[in-house]
């Protein structure tokens, strides 16, 4: 690499251009979950995020093509991060089934209701139009498939077999979607304890058979 390719790589305070796009996509989406938590889906225009995220236009072009790609990213983040902490959880556990299934409701509600702005965005403002709502379905059927798996992993031959696994795990996140809505609006009273025993009794009703 010349010198001139190395000073057009390296960013201000040695970062690359790279790591700048990146950090800017991660400050975009930060005021997409914020927004859309705080103003709804339909204040959520690409002006306000620029202007949360103290960047211009240009730059949100950089990573999105419209904001409702930006809020579908917005979305995809917060799911890929309860999916990475709840398998992590489950893989770091050691014990019975009770105990690693517990770990992972865990995970996801230290996540929903340690930064409520990611929990409204996934089980709330994820229904508030069309293209969002598309997603969220995709979204759903992806952790019924996940549910499924680890069903299998934690319990074995106890589990649900196919097809009747997907359904289970379908009605298990689902269910405690709509649970938690209902505890970020206020509809229903319970501390975060309550909220992950309910969450990791139903998983065990659902996705086990015996």
């Amino acid at each position: 690499m010349s010198s001139r390719e190395a000073v057009t790589a390296r960013s201000y305070g040695g970062r690359t251009a790279d790591e700048r796009v990146a950090q800017r996509r991660a400050a975009l989406l930060r005021a997409t979950t914020d927004l859309m938590a705080s103003e709804g889906e339909a204040r959520t225009t690409m002006t306000a995020i620029c202007a949360r995220a103290g960047l211009t236009e240009r730059y949100f072009y950089e990573s999105f093509s419209s904001r409702d790609e930006a809020m579908m990213a917005a979305l995809d983040a917060v799911c890929d991060e309860i999916v990475a902490a709840t398998l992590r959880a489950i893989a770091e556990t050691d014990g019975a089934p009770e105990q690693r299934v517990h770990a992972a409701v865990e995970a996801f509600v230290d996540i929903v209701a340690g930064d409520q702005a990611k929990g409204r965005v996934v089980v709330i403002e994820s229904n508030a139009n069309e293209s969002l709502r598309a997603r969220r379905h995709e979204l759903l059927d992806d952790f019924a498939t996940l549910v499924a798996t680890e069903a299998r992993r934690v319990y074995g031959d106890d589990a649900w077999p196919e097809p009747r696994d997907h359904v289970q795990g379908l009605m298990f996140i689902a269910g405690l979607a709509e649970l938690v809505a209902a505890w970020l609006t206020g509809a229903v009273e319970m501390t975060r304890t309550e909220l992950t025993e309910a969450g990791s009794d139903s998983f065990a009703a659902l996705t086990r058979r015996r």
